[in-house]
């Protein structure tokens, strides 16, 4: 049997938790923080492969092995990995409180509307992502992928979000700090921060829920009416190419998106709605505020970016999907250029006709597999004598292209 006990932040480990142990494994502050049996072997965790070798042994032979753990062990920790070698059914596990409760009970908020990510040995471009698009993140954090990274990151794309630093929780040096991702940027924070909170204070409270996390609630419809956002002379994706467009760019939490073109942002709000953060490009200053406007009237967050494509996409961080709208004789450098950047997909929609065999020549040449359809709808429209006609809206090209979906881990949903 393997006992796995969460030491928990501040709150001493039970003497009968370690009692009898023959090998204690954990972190060398967790392993000084408790009185260990004379007799009883340690291994200070570093690299966790031959930590596990040396605890099969004792298990083979049956001998008790005590695994010591911060908070919770179960949530994103060592459970995972010693249930993968060992079965669950050798496990004891012992939950303590995680950094994660601790640091929002101390801050007075509740977290069951909270997205957790660990950046912890990852690539902080998933946490990075989850706290431009939602209202409350905790992040765990690690080397690497720390306030500092976070914060300028941040700094460029949501300079707005409060970051609240908590180190050492649950001991005499604990403290948590509220700074600007800008102030975080700046700073070396060293190696005692638990958990890193990332708030939109504006919105921090949210409604009653049922289900945990803001993340797993997604809206309840997409592709929504034309009527449903602010646009200039009906220059808007029609909601028919909308809803193909988003199957194809897939948003999701943890994803950047780019609407190259963004025009009204529909895309752009839709993707956001989704769980995604997004970047949208757009040239006129007018649209700028058109889709400032519609991310605020749906209460979501969207990076509007002045300028015009291609030269202004090198400010911005690469992509998982990009939608590419509009049209004119830069279209396929435009689609080229988002295509050597996007790590999944792009998605173009058009009008012209002679433009479709560039843009397919675009993608192609980035390495995607290509694919495309000519959508042409009819709606429902009134005629006198309470009967209805068909209505035929414009033929829109869209083609997209498409490489092998990227991993999500690391986002608690």
């Amino acid at each position: 049997m393997i006992t796995v006990v969460g030491t928990g932040t501040g709150a001493p480990v039970p003497l009968d938790a370690v009692a009898g142990a023959e090998l204690v494994v954990g972190g060398r502050r967790h392993l000084d923080a408790v009185r260990l049996p004379e007799t009883a072997e340690r291994i200070v965790l570093g690299p966790l492969a031959p930590a596990l070798d040396a605890m099969e042994e004792y298990v083979r032979k049956d001998r008790r092995v005590v695994v010591l753990a911060s908070g919770d062990p179960g949530f994103f920790g060592i459970v995972r990995a010693l249930a993968e070698r060992f079965g669950a059914r050798r496990l004891d596990v012992r939950p303590g409180v995680s950094s994660v409760a601790t640091a929002f009970a101390r801050l007075r908020l509740t977290w069951d509307d909270a997205v957790v990510v660990s950046a912890h040995g990852r690539d902080p471009r998933t946490a990075v992502n989850v706290c431009r698009a939602h209202p409350k993140v905790a992040v765990l954090t690690g080397p690497g992928a720390g306030p500092a990274e976070l914060g300028a990151a941040l700094a460029r794309t949501a300079p707005g979000r409060v970051l609240v630093v908590a180190s050492a929780l649950g001991s005499q040096e604990e403290r948590l700090e509220r700074v600007s991702p800008a102030e975080a940027a700046g700073r070396d924070w060293g190696t005692a921060v638990s958990v890193v909170l990332c708030l939109d204070e504006t919105r921090v409270l949210g409604p009653v829920r049922t289900l945990a996390c803001a993340a797993a609630l997604p809206p309840a419809g997409w592709a929504l009416d034309e009527g449903d956002f602010a646009h200039r002379d009906s220059m808007i994706t029609k909601f028919e190419v909308r809803a193909l467009a988003l199957a194809r760019l897939g948003p999701r939490t943890g994803d950047l998106v780019w609407d190259v073109g963004s025009g009204s942002g529909s895309v752009a709000v839709e993707c956001a709605r989704l769980g995604a953060a997004v970047s949208a490009v757009e040239k006129a200053p007018d649209g700028v505020e058109r889709i400032r406007a519609n991310a605020g009237a749906h209460g979501v967050d969207v990076h509007v970016v002045h300028g015009e494509a291609p030269a202004v996409l090198s400010r911005l961080d690469d992509p998982d999907a990009v939608f590419v709208g509009g049209g004119g004789r830069e279209l396929p450098g435009i689609v080229g250029a988002c295509a050597r950047r996007a790590r999944r997909t792009v998605v173009v929609a058009l009008a012209a006709l002679d433009r479709v065999p560039a843009v397919r020549t675009a993608l192609t040449g980035a390495g995607f597999d290509c694919d495309g359809v000519l959508l042409q709808s009819s709606r429902l429209a009134p005629l006198p004598g309470d009967v209805s006609r068909l209505a035929a809206t414009n033929p829109v090209f869209l083609l997209w292209g498409a490489r092998t979906p990227v991993s999500s881990e690391g986002v608690a949903l």
